[in-house]
């Protein structure tokens, strides 16, 4: 009678949470967005390749093993002056079929930061960035962007950032 008693009280228990996330979820589904989209564009020039050995288990075929980092610190400008910088690390998740790391990046701009995350895969694609949140004037932000390298050094980096707070001075 007991285990009835429970198992009945557990169901209850389910349920219940189960309407609450149902009842608090519908509202904001139906909801129209008022997000504002900014799109900010910057010329890179990338900082020297490199990377860190993080793992001591090594192939000696191999550059790279698992869990070893890339560190970066690169420099961003827009119509010719110099506006921020980009600092990060990639880890390295997977060495097969392809070389692919796990990528956290701050963007360091007047009035805040972004922060972001990406997958870089090995080779000249397009590298998708997921706009995380920010600091200052970026604080609510959300978004996505696009690396873009051109193999001489330089590239682009093209955010489309959601929900912009225009905070402070210069706003």
């Amino acid at each position: 009678m007991r285990k009835l008693a429970l198992t009945g009280a557990t169901a209850a228990l389910v349920l219940a949470l189960a309407g609450v996330v149902a009842a608090s979820a519908a509202p904001q589904a139906a909801e129209p967005t008022t997000a504002k989209a900014t799109t900010l564009t910057f010329h890179v020039v990338f900082s020297p390749f490199t990377p860190i050995a993080a793992n001591n288990q090594r192939d000696p075929n191999s550059p790279f093993a698992l869990g070893d980092e890339i560190v970066f610190h690169d420099q961003l400008y827009a119509n010719g002056k110099r506006v921020g910088d980009q600092l990060g690390s990639c880890v390295i998740a997977s060495l097969t079929p392809q070389l692919m790391a796990n990528c956290s990046v701050v963007i360091r701009l007047p009035g805040g930061n972004l922060t972001g995350q990406s997958i870089a895969i090995q080779g000249p694609e397009p590298r998708e960035i997921a706009v995380t949140g920010g600091t200052g004037r970026y604080r609510s932000a959300g978004g996505e962007g696009t690396l873009v390298e051109f193999g001489n050094g330089t590239g682009r980096l093209t955010l489309r950032v959601l929900n912009l707070v225009a905070r402070g001075k210069g706003a």
